[in-house]
């Protein structure tokens, strides 16, 4: 079975009466206030009604069409839908911004945009006579190219999700049917305390479906062993607890915010009546790790993967124990094959950190990986150059084998598990007249892993005592061309950015300078307003 809807479809043919997406009433959904319960047979049916309405109106292998169904139930039966006839689906992040919308949208050259109902006036001419946008539950409208409606294969393009990289713009990383199966088949068999059992896990993820780790692991993870997904909304910590007892969860996912948020609610009955067996944390602080696990006695197993290598390379602490306090990412995949190399691609030694290089052991390196980014062949060639794919991240090994994590080559800010692009933040502020340069960088932060740090340099004329008022007033433009996560948390007026002789920004200096504002009090705070931003924009 190489493909979603093939493992969906066997499990209802086997436990058609097994659930398989679950919201208990505590989770208090917006849209589902009594929760829901949905059996295999139920999605099946759902999933056989619009599998023929898509087909019938033309959509099938090579055709995409874009999701913004958020994590609801009816996601699910859209996906499993379109997998089946052969198309792929693009889904969207509730929060893009107009601007970062048409911009997925032009790159995957998109025609058809199903929403939740209550984005429908909002959206329906975002890109009027190119995107028809329909509401869950309409009438499928006609393909513009009619298709076949056949299965795909295993390399038959799944889904196309969008990631940050350097460049400035998000890359989209075609991903095929083979890369999902490739990535439930270890998230299922990752052994130690991550060990699972046909038919009765229950995984529950806050994490987005437009998210390899939601839409891999958790959803087609369950969909491979026959289990059931809670598909919550967002992370809520005034219900999460509940949420999880009250589902019968036996595996939750969290990033690095959730454990340091969990930890300072007052201690409750409802946090230990649970029973789940592990927590899949990737990127959880390494203080934060020993105390959760010794408070809510659920262990968390760190792992490693990116959008681009999938379950081809992956790594997992299920199995092995290591140092407290040590940001450790575990033990490669058996099928992987890693090297770590310095600046000259010179192999390092043990404990020496390296650039990480990845690929897939046997015949074919790129198995299980993405299958390129969307147009743009130069930019997949250089990720995997040498025959190795290169991570951007920076990694040492112990004697052991085992790998921990040290540093990012890459420019990016990773804020509660989003990677954030720097020159996307950098161009958004520029667009402001009162901005005539300015430089982003990542910050610690204790909650979310890292925070958005921008450097500005004001226009001259622009007086000293309106910093404060500047700098809301530029956070709320840019909030108008780019999701409010990625907009700065912090801002500090310079009169000059440091440069080389070359004229490049110095990024590892700009690092510095901003971790030494944040300390001394001297940056403008402005994670407040970011919050006031995500509730109004």
């Amino acid at each position: 079975m190489h493909s979603p809807y093939l493992l969906f479809e066997h499990q209802a043919s086997v436990r058609p009466h097994a659930p398989l997406l679950i919201a208990p009433r505590s989770a208090a959904l917006a849209y589902a206030p009594d929760g829901f319960r949905y059996s295999y047979g139920d999605v099946f049916q759902k999933v056989t009604r619009l599998k023929a309405a898509f087909a019938d109106a033309g959509y099938g292998l090579g055709s995409r069409v874009a999701l913004l169904l958020e994590n609801r139930p009816v996601f699910f039966d859209y996906w499993l839908a379109l997998n089946a006839i052969g198309a792929s689906i693009v889904p969207i992040n509730p929060d893009l911004r107009r601007d970062e919308l048409l911009f997925q949208l032009d790159m995957a050259d998109v025609t058809l945009m199903v929403v939740v109902a209550e984005r429908l006036s909002e959206l329906q001419d975002v890109k009027s006579g190119v995107v028809t946008v329909i509401a869950e539950g309409e009438d499928i409208p006609s393909s513009p190219v009619p298709r076949s409606a056949v299965h795909g294969g295993p390399d038959a393009e799944c889904a196309l999700l969008f990631t940050s990289g350097s460049t400035g713009k998000p890359k989209g990383c075609i991903l095929s049917n083979l890369y999902f199966v490739t990535v439930a088949e270890w998230y299922t068999a990752q052994g130690g305390v991550a060990t699972m059992t046909e038919g009765s896990e229950v995984a529950l993820t806050p994490l987005p479906m437009f998210h390899m780790n939601a839409l891999g692991c958790t959803a087609v993870g369950m969909m491979m062993i026959g289990g059931a997904v809670v598909p919550l909304d967002r992370f809520h910590s005034s219900t999460w607890w509940a949420s999880i007892a009250d589902s019968g969860a036996t595996v939750i996912h969290c990033l690095g915010v959730i454990p340091a948020i969990l930890l300072q609610l007052p201690v409750s009955e409802t946090e230990r009546a649970h029973r789940v067996k592990y927590a899949l944390g990737p990127g959880v602080d390494a203080r934060h790790k020993i105390e959760f696990e010794e408070r809510y006695g659920i262990p968390i197993v760190e792992a490693w993967a990116m959008t681009e290598t999938g379950g081809g390379a992956v790594t997992t602490t299920a199995a092995d124990d290591y140092t407290p306090g040590l940001r450790c990412i575990g033990r490669p995949r058996a099928s992987m094959e890693y090297r770590l190399v310095d600046d000259a691609g010179k192999e390092v030694e043990p404990g020496t950190p390296g650039e990480l290089l990845v690929r897939a052991a046997g015949a074919d390196p790129r198995h299980g990986f993405f299958s390129g980014y969307l147009k743009d062949e130069a930019a997949t060639q250089e990720a995997w150059e040498g025959g190795w794919f290169h991570t951007g991240d920076i990694v040492y090994a112990d004697a052991q084998g085992l790998l921990y994590f040290f540093d990012r080559k890459k420019s990016i800010v990773r804020r509660s598990g989003e990677n954030i692009a720097v020159l996307e933040v950098e161009a958004a502020l520029a667009k402001d007249s009162a901005v005539k340069a300015c430089a982003v960088t990542p910050v610690p932060d204790d909650f979310r892993g890292e925070e958005v740090f921008a450097f500005v340099v004001a226009q001259e004329g622009v007086a000293v005592e309106a910093e404060a008022d500047l700098a809301r007033r530029l956070i709320e433009a840019a909030g108008r061309h780019i999701a409010y996560h990625k907009l700065p948390g912090y801002i500090a007026f310079v009169d000059q950015l440091p440069v080389s002789s070359t004229q490049k920004l110095q990024r590892g200096e700009i690092k510095r300078m901003a971790a030494e504002a944040v300390a001394d009090g001297t940056a403008i705070d402005l994670r407040k307003l970011k919050a006031t931003i995500r509730k109004t924009g």
